[in-house]
């Protein structure tokens, strides 16, 4: 691997989180390398390490020696290639630097050396199923949703709907139960023309009933945590490991946030009182962690939907934080797709390489 190629895996352990999540997207390892002010390695920063440094702390500030793992596995330039596949698959890591001086000189991953594969092996099936909201008209992708449903708009040569359920198949998920309105009859005729080696129970809504109210229609079909998803969203990340935060964490509720970056390409005034200027901030950037529209619920929290009504998860989220937890599981701001507009369906396609 050459210097270039280092460089975007290498991080300075005074690097605060904005940078490091910038530099984490644009590598696209989920891994990044921390070293000092001499280039000498300090630590190791995966995804995993964001999450529970944002979980812990409440926020989306601190630097990378705040969270990183002071003790990475690294190996020297006279390595042995079975032994470092050994220790990938006894660790579960994906990265490992090798070193010379206590320098990165190289960085061998799982994806060259396992070619058969480019994932780690999942660690069990997740039997929980899928609930997607597939009922809504769609209206902010006209006029291509006046002829075919939200759901079944094409990526690549598959709809949106089967990329989601593809993503969760890859866990052992079987059971998917679909939330149906407009153009139910389009959806069904899609899937019934399908080999599909899952099982899907189609909820139809008589009438609209918003972003949880059908969710009241699987009530004494599930007994379990359960996912539910929007039907115009891909999210990139350890399926077993959200569920296992949920359930370690006790949640009724858990939903998926997105870390986006917002920069203002503008100075920002900020004041004193009587309106004097305390100073300009120049082009500064926010983070904010956004709701992508990926849950698991407990089934204990169908009882506050009402039936037969409109109601959105915004307002079940609300109703349930008055009395139970809720958690958040942070991902970064490139493991979530969006296509529910025309501009983020043309990135997405650009994303997953099919434009």
């Amino acid at each position: 691997m050459d210097n270039e190629h280092i460089d975007r895996l290498v991080i300075q352990r005074d690097a605060g989180l904005s940078e490091i999540l910038k530099k984490m997207d644009q590598g696209q390892k989920k891994v990044l390398f921390v070293v000092d002010e001499n280039e000498k390695i300090f630590g190791v920063i995966t995804d995993g390490d964001i999450r529970r440094w944002i979980i812990k702390s409440g926020g989306l500030q601190g630097k990378a020696e705040d969270f990183c793992n002071r003790n990475p596995i690294v190996v020297d330039e006279n390595y042995n290639v079975e032994k470092v596949k050994k220790i990938m698959v006894k660790k579960g890591i994906e990265a490992i630097p090798v070193m010379i001086k206590d320098r990165i000189k190289d960085i061998l991953f799982w994806d060259t050396l396992f070619s058969e594969t480019n994932n780690l092996t999942i660690k069990s099936s997740i039997n929980s199923p899928v609930v997607i909201m597939a009922g809504g008209k769609g209206t902010r992708l006209d006029p291509f949703t006046r002829i075919l449903p939200k759901p079944l708009i094409p990526i690549g040569d598959k709809p949106i709907i089967e990329l989601i359920i593809d993503r969760f198949r890859k866990y052992g998920v079987k059971k998917y139960y679909l939330s149906l309105n407009h153009k139910a009859a389009a959806i069904k005729a899609y899937f019934e023309d399908q080999e599909i080696d899952y099982n899907i129970q189609y909820i139809c809504e008589e009438k609209p009933l918003g972003t949880a109210g059908a969710l009241k229609l699987v009530g004494g079909k599930i007994n379990e945590s359960f996912f539910v998803s929007n039907c115009d969203i891909l999210i990139d990340t350890d399926y077993q490991e959200l569920m296992e935060y949920h359930l370690k964490n006790q949640n009724e509720i858990t939903l998926v946030a997105s870390i986006k970056n917002f920069p203002i390409p503008y100075g920002v005034c900020e004041m004193n009182g009587g309106g004097r200027l305390s100073h300009i901030r120049e082009k500064p950037d926010f983070d904010f962690l956004v709701n992508t529209g990926l849950y698991i619920l407990n089934p204990t929290v169908l009882k506050y939907i009402p039936d037969n009504s409109y109601y959105d998860m915004t307002s079940l989220i609300e109703d349930v934080r008055e009395s139970s937890k809720i958690g958040v599981f942070p991902i970064s701001e490139k493991a979530w797709i969006d296509i529910g507009q025309w501009e983020e369906y043309k990135n997405a396609m650009k994303t997953l390489s099919l434009d």
